[in-house]
């Protein structure tokens, strides 16, 4: 599972969400690797009719009807968006919201992917059985500097942690991947794929940083 989390970057801003969809749907054919993309809420309209899951990088616990500025899960799988990012570091939840979160989407049958910063959350979370749990050091994210290199002890303890719990959630790591190797590095640690943001829509090839990322999936 390889999500590119597009943030609110200028670099994917209006109909530049387009293109960069159609490259990660060529090379996810290509490749034979699941990618999966969040674009900014005021896109995905834009691309969930894409090929590849379109997830949100937001949902709040709140209903259908009056609650203007709020994301609804149900009226995003109406819009045929196939999952969420939950508490992401930039967007953090309290432990109930995320409790009430997790069981919405597997009602709607839709993929959550639970961000975490460190172990102790992941201990803490697993037991809700999310889909993903995506482990990322807030002080790495953007930084450059690849969790699989920095603090590779991270990903193990929480590859471990996930195993031993016999459900059915894989994990994820995050925060500094910029190369072909911090993911192979990542997935040798007991990861099952990638959550990335800055390392690939700040890039200046697209299709070449993805394509790198793709292979080293593969």
């Amino acid at each position: 599972m390889f999500v590119i989390n597009c943030k609110n970057y200028e670099e994917i801003s209006g109909d530049k969400i387009i293109k960069f969809v159609k490259t990660a749907e060529k090379i996810s054919k290509k490749y034979k690797v699941k990618i999966a993309i969040s674009p900014p809420q005021h896109l995905i309209g834009l691309v969930a009719s894409s090929t590849i899951p379109i997830f949100a990088q937001h949902i709040d616990d709140s209903k259908i009807g009056s609650t203007t500025g709020f994301i609804i899960p149900e009226l995003l799988k109406k819009s045929k968006v196939k999952g969420s990012l939950i508490n992401h570091s930039e967007h953090r939840i309290s432990s109930k919201e995320i409790e009430r979160l997790i069981l919405k989407l597997k009602e709607l049958k839709m993929v959550s992917i639970l961000c975490v910063k460190d172990v102790a959350e992941v201990k803490k979370y697993v037991k809700l059985n999310p889909d993903y749990i995506a482990i990322e050091p807030s002080e790495l994210i953007g930084s450059g500097k690849a969790v699989s290199k920095e603090q590779p002890e991270l990903i193990s303890k929480a590859a471990s942690i996930i195993n031993n719990s016999k459900n059915k959630t894989k994990l994820l790591c995050g925060a500094g991947i910029v190369s072909g190797e911090d993911v192979a590095k990542a997935i040798e640690l007991g990861s099952k794929g990638i959550l990335v943001a800055s390392g690939i829509i700040k890039a200046k090839d697209w299709n070449k940083i993805i394509s790198e990322f793709a292979k080293a999936l593969v």
